[in-house]
C-alpha cells in the first residue's frame, strides 16, 4: 500500500464520473473501523443540502449578479436576458430561470449557472435541475 493510493484511485474515479464533479468521495474501512462516522456525517450533510430552500429574493440578489458578470451568449441575433429566478417546490433542488428566449440558452451556460448555484448556496453532492421558461 503506497501513500498515494487513495489519491490516485480518487482521481481515476472522478475521471469515470466526469460530468459529476461535486460528488463527495470518502474512503472507509469497516475492518479497521476508520472514517465510518465521517461517512454518516457526509450523508447527513448531503441530505441537508438536498432539503435546502432558498428565498426568491436572496436567489435573485446572488444569481442576477452572476448573470450580469457573465451574460448569456447572443444566439441568432437574440440577446438573451434572464429576468428572475425561483426555486421550484420539488424533492430535488430545481430552479426556474425566466428569460425572453428560453430555447436559445446552450448547455455550457446552463453548466455555468449550475456551478454558480452550487458554490454560492452549498449544494455539494446534490443533483440540481435547471429549467428555462418564457417570461
Amino acid at each position: 500500500k503506497e501513500t498515494n493510493t487513495a489519491r490516485d484511485y480518487e482521481k481515476k474515479l472522478k475521471e469515470k464520473i466526469a460530468p459529476f464533479t461535486d460528488v463527495p468521495i470518502l474512503f472507509i474501512s469497516v475492518k479497521e473501523k476508520t472514517r465510518i462516522f465521517k461517512a454518516i456525517e457526509m450523508a447527513l450533510e448531503v441530505y441537508e443540502n438536498k432539503q435546502r430552500k432558498i428565498a426568491t429574493s436572496k436567489l435573485n440578489n446572488e444569481m442576477l449578479k452572476v448573470v450580469e458578470a457573465y451574460k448569456a451568449p447572443v444566439v441568432r441575433g437574440h440577446i438573451v436576458k434572464i429576468k428572475y429566478i425561483t426555486q421550484l417546490p420539488t424533492h430535488v433542488p430545481s430552479f426556474a430561470f425566466y428569460t425572453n428566449f428560453p430555447n436559445d440558452i446552450k448547455t455550457p451556460y446552463k453548466n455555468y449557472l449550475e456551478n454558480q448555484l452550487r458554490s454560492r448556496f452549498n449544494f455539494k453532492g446534490v443533483p440540481i435541475r435547471i429549467f428555462f421558461r418564457k417570461k
